[in-house]
Protein backbone atom coordinates (compact mmCIF):
# COMPACT_ATOMS: atom_id res chain seq x y z
CA UNK A 1 0.00 0.00 0.00
CA UNK A 2 2.74 2.35 -1.14
CA UNK A 3 1.59 5.77 -2.20
CA UNK A 4 2.60 7.86 -5.06
CA UNK A 5 2.25 11.01 -4.43
CA UNK A 6 1.96 12.60 -7.80
CA UNK A 7 -0.22 10.27 -9.42
CA UNK A 8 -2.61 11.09 -5.28
CA UNK A 9 -2.00 14.73 -6.46
CA UNK A 10 -3.35 14.26 -10.05
CA UNK A 11 -6.34 12.02 -8.89
CA UNK A 12 -7.28 14.44 -6.13
CA UNK A 13 -7.21 17.05 -8.83
CA UNK A 14 -9.53 15.36 -11.09
CA UNK A 15 -12.34 14.73 -8.11
CA UNK A 16 -11.99 17.54 -6.77
CA UNK A 17 -12.13 19.82 -10.23
CA UNK A 18 -8.69 22.23 -9.63
CA UNK A 19 -8.06 23.06 -13.26
CA UNK A 20 -5.56 25.21 -14.60
CA UNK A 21 -7.90 27.91 -14.58
CA UNK A 22 -8.09 27.29 -10.84
CA UNK A 23 -3.56 27.33 -10.89
CA UNK A 24 -3.50 30.93 -13.02
CA UNK A 25 -5.66 32.21 -10.26
CA UNK A 26 -3.51 31.40 -7.66
CA UNK A 27 -0.47 32.48 -9.29
CA UNK A 28 -1.79 35.99 -10.17
CA UNK A 29 -2.84 36.16 -6.31
CA UNK A 30 0.89 34.67 -4.97
CA UNK A 31 1.92 38.26 -3.36
CA UNK A 32 -1.21 38.30 -1.87
CA UNK A 33 -1.18 34.92 -0.62
CA UNK A 34 2.26 35.49 1.05
CA UNK A 35 1.17 39.21 2.41
CA UNK A 36 -1.45 37.50 4.46
CA UNK A 37 -0.05 33.90 5.34
CA UNK A 38 1.44 35.33 8.41
CA UNK A 39 -1.71 36.69 10.12
CA UNK A 40 -3.82 33.28 8.73
CA UNK A 41 -1.52 31.48 10.81
CA UNK A 42 -1.55 33.17 13.62
CA UNK A 43 -5.68 32.84 13.70
CA UNK A 44 -4.96 29.38 13.27
CA UNK A 45 -2.60 28.60 16.19
CA UNK A 46 -4.89 30.41 17.94
CA UNK A 47 -7.28 28.44 17.13
CA UNK A 48 -5.60 25.22 17.31
CA UNK A 49 -4.06 26.59 20.98
CA UNK A 50 -7.66 26.82 22.31
CA UNK A 51 -7.98 23.07 22.54
CA UNK A 52 -5.93 21.22 25.61
CA UNK A 53 -5.43 18.34 23.45
CA UNK A 54 -3.79 20.22 20.38
CA UNK A 55 -2.09 22.68 22.97
CA UNK A 56 -0.37 19.80 24.29
CA UNK A 57 0.45 18.63 20.49
CA UNK A 58 1.70 22.25 19.50
CA UNK A 59 3.99 23.02 22.83
CA UNK A 60 5.10 19.61 23.36
CA UNK A 61 8.34 20.96 22.91
CA UNK A 62 9.78 24.65 23.36
CA UNK A 63 10.12 25.95 20.11
CA UNK A 64 8.04 23.47 17.86
CA UNK A 65 5.34 26.21 17.58
CA UNK A 66 7.62 28.23 15.83
CA UNK A 67 8.70 26.05 13.56
CA UNK A 68 5.01 24.88 13.37
CA UNK A 69 4.26 28.57 12.30
CA UNK A 70 7.03 28.71 9.77
CA UNK A 71 5.95 25.77 7.90
CA UNK A 72 2.61 27.28 7.93
CA UNK A 73 3.16 30.12 6.56
CA UNK A 74 5.24 28.19 3.95
CA UNK A 75 2.85 25.70 3.19
CA UNK A 76 -0.28 28.67 2.72
CA UNK A 77 2.30 30.74 0.28
CA UNK A 78 3.05 27.00 -1.59
CA UNK A 79 -0.72 26.62 -2.36
CA UNK A 80 -0.30 29.84 -4.41
CA UNK A 81 2.68 29.27 -6.23
CA UNK A 82 2.42 25.22 -6.51
CA UNK A 83 5.88 25.02 -6.24
CA UNK A 84 6.60 23.18 -9.46
CA UNK A 85 3.17 23.73 -11.33
CA UNK A 86 1.10 21.25 -8.61
CA UNK A 87 3.71 18.65 -9.67
CA UNK A 88 5.99 15.95 -8.05
CA UNK A 89 7.83 18.52 -5.93
CA UNK A 90 4.10 19.96 -4.76
CA UNK A 91 2.61 15.96 -4.15
CA UNK A 92 5.84 15.09 -2.47
CA UNK A 93 5.80 17.92 0.54
CA UNK A 94 2.54 17.53 0.55
CA UNK A 95 2.70 13.46 1.46
CA UNK A 96 5.58 14.77 4.02
CA UNK A 97 3.55 17.05 6.03
CA UNK A 98 0.51 14.44 5.75
CA UNK A 99 3.16 12.17 7.36
CA UNK A 100 4.39 14.76 9.83
CA UNK A 101 0.58 15.45 11.24
CA UNK A 102 0.64 11.28 11.67
CA UNK A 103 3.71 11.15 13.44
CA UNK A 104 3.08 14.03 16.10
CA UNK A 105 0.10 12.87 16.89
CA UNK A 106 -2.30 15.88 15.25
CA UNK A 107 -5.21 13.17 14.54
CA UNK A 108 -8.24 13.77 11.67
CA UNK A 109 -10.56 14.65 14.44
CA UNK A 110 -8.43 17.60 14.69
CA UNK A 111 -7.17 18.14 11.10
CA UNK A 112 -10.65 18.42 9.55
CA UNK A 113 -11.88 21.41 11.77
CA UNK A 114 -8.41 23.09 11.43
CA UNK A 115 -8.77 22.87 7.60
CA UNK A 116 -12.24 24.48 7.98
CA UNK A 117 -10.78 27.42 9.63
CA UNK A 118 -8.29 28.58 7.27
CA UNK A 119 -10.95 28.03 4.55
CA UNK A 120 -13.43 30.52 6.83
CA UNK A 121 -10.52 32.63 7.35
CA UNK A 122 -9.48 33.20 3.79
CA UNK A 123 -12.90 33.53 3.12
CA UNK A 124 -12.79 36.86 5.52
CA UNK A 125 -10.15 38.02 4.29
CA UNK A 126 -10.82 37.56 0.65
CA UNK A 127 -14.29 39.49 0.74
CA UNK A 128 -12.49 42.57 3.29
CA UNK A 129 -9.67 42.78 0.45
CA UNK A 130 -12.54 42.90 -2.61
CA UNK A 131 -10.76 39.40 -4.10
CA UNK A 132 -12.54 37.95 -7.07
CA UNK A 133 -14.72 34.78 -5.98
CA UNK A 134 -13.38 32.66 -8.45
CA UNK A 135 -10.10 32.55 -5.80
CA UNK A 136 -12.25 31.64 -3.00
CA UNK A 137 -13.54 28.38 -5.02
CA UNK A 138 -9.45 27.82 -6.25
CA UNK A 139 -8.31 28.19 -2.78
CA UNK A 140 -10.88 25.89 -0.93
CA UNK A 141 -10.08 23.35 -3.51
CA UNK A 142 -6.44 23.32 -3.06
CA UNK A 143 -6.85 23.20 0.73
CA UNK A 144 -9.11 20.26 0.08
CA UNK A 145 -6.23 18.18 -2.21
CA UNK A 146 -3.99 19.17 0.78
CA UNK A 147 -6.46 18.13 3.50
CA UNK A 148 -6.59 14.40 1.20
CA UNK A 149 -3.44 14.29 1.64
CA UNK A 150 -3.05 14.74 5.09
CA UNK A 151 -5.95 12.08 5.36
CA UNK A 152 -4.50 9.71 3.37
CA UNK A 153 -1.21 9.35 5.33
CA UNK A 154 -3.10 8.34 7.87
CA UNK A 155 -4.90 5.82 6.07
CA UNK A 156 -1.55 4.33 4.66
CA UNK A 157 0.57 4.30 7.61
CA UNK A 158 -1.91 2.81 9.65
CA UNK A 159 -2.65 0.39 7.17
CA UNK A 160 0.88 -0.62 6.88
CA UNK A 161 1.33 -0.75 10.28
CA UNK A 162 -1.32 -3.62 10.40
CA UNK A 163 0.24 -5.59 7.71
CA UNK A 164 3.94 -5.62 9.30
CA UNK A 165 2.43 -6.13 12.31
CA UNK A 166 0.13 -9.11 11.38
CA UNK A 167 1.67 -10.67 8.49
CA UNK A 168 -1.76 -10.11 6.45
CA UNK A 169 -1.77 -9.38 2.49
CA UNK A 170 -3.50 -6.27 1.63
CA UNK A 171 -6.25 -8.53 0.03
CA UNK A 172 -7.47 -9.94 3.50
CA UNK A 173 -6.78 -6.46 5.10
CA UNK A 174 -9.07 -4.83 2.78
CA UNK A 175 -11.69 -7.83 2.85
CA UNK A 176 -12.08 -7.99 6.45
CA UNK A 177 -12.03 -3.88 6.65
CA UNK A 178 -15.23 -4.02 4.22
CA UNK A 179 -16.98 -7.16 6.37
CA UNK A 180 -16.42 -4.83 9.38
CA UNK A 181 -17.94 -1.75 7.98
CA UNK A 182 -20.93 -4.14 6.93
CA UNK A 183 -20.87 -4.95 10.75
CA UNK A 184 -21.17 -1.71 12.22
Amino acid sequence: MTLNAYDFLQKMQDRIYFTETDKSLLKFHADWGKEIAPEVAEQFYAYLGSDPEMNAILNHTPDRIHRLRETFVQWFYEMFTGMDDWGNAYAERRWRIGLVHVRIGIGPQHVVPAMATVIRDIDKRLKANDKPAELQEALSRICMIDLAFIEQAYIEVSSAAVLQETGWTERLFKRLIAAGASSV
